[in-house]
C-alpha cells in the first residue's frame, strides 16, 4: 500500500515537473479542433451559476471556501489536484504536491492566488493561460482549454 502510494505520488510529481519545464513541446498534432472546442466550452461555461470569469479569461468555481492563508505569486504551495481536458478525459492527478506558484502555468498562478488554505476550487483555464500552441507531452493537445480541481492544503 505504501509503495503503491509512493509510486503514484512520484508519477504525479514527474508529470508536474514536466509541465513546469518551459518550452516543452506537445506530442499531439494540432488539428485546430482543441481551440474551437475549448472556446465553445468556455463560452457556455461562463453562463453557469457560480462560475466567475476574471479579466484574463480564467474561469473558476469555488467548491469550498478556505479560511487559511492566501498565497502570493512567489509562495510555495501544497495541493491535491486533478486535471482534465474539457471532454472530461483526466490527464493527471496529484496528492500533496508542492511547488512554487510562479513556476506553473499562468492559469494556476492567477487562480491559486484567489484561494485560501483549506479551499477547493475548480478552474477552467483557456489555452493561452495553459500550454497554448505547444501543448504538453502527448496528454494535452495544442490550444486546449483545461479543467483543474484544486485543494489548497498549505501555503509555505
Amino acid at each position: 500500500m505504501q509503495i503503491s502510494r509512493l509510486n503514484g505520488a512520484m508519477a504525479s510529481l514527474v508529470f508536474l515537473m514536466a509541465l513546469l519545464v518551459s518550452g516543452c513541446q506537445g506530442g499531439r498534432p494540432d488539428d485546430g479542433k482543441a481551440a474551437e472546442v475549448g472556446k465553445a466550452f468556455l463560452a457556455e461555461n461562463a453562463t453557469k451559476a457560480g462560475v466567475v470569469t476574471t479579466a484574463s479569461g480564467l474561469q473558476y468555481q469555488v467548491l469550498k471556501e478556505g479560511t487559511g492563508r492566501q498565497p502570493g505569486a512567489t509562495d510555495m504551495v501544497r495541493v491535491n489536484y486533478a486535471g482534465s481536458l474539457v471532454d472530461g478525459q483526466e490527464f493527471d492527478r496529484g496528492e500533496g504536491i508542492e511547488f512554487p506558484l510562479n513556476r506553473v502555468i499562468p492559469g494556476w498562478t492567477e487562480g491559486l492566488q484567489l484561494m485560501k488554505e483549506g479551499g477547493k476550487t475548480r478552474f477552467f483555464i483557456p489555452s493561452d493561460l495553459a500550454y497554448g500552441e505547444r501543448g504538453a507531452g502527448g496528454a494535452i493537445p495544442p490550444n486546449a482549454a483545461l479543467i483543474f480541481e484544486v485543494d489548497l492544503i498549505a501555503v509555505k
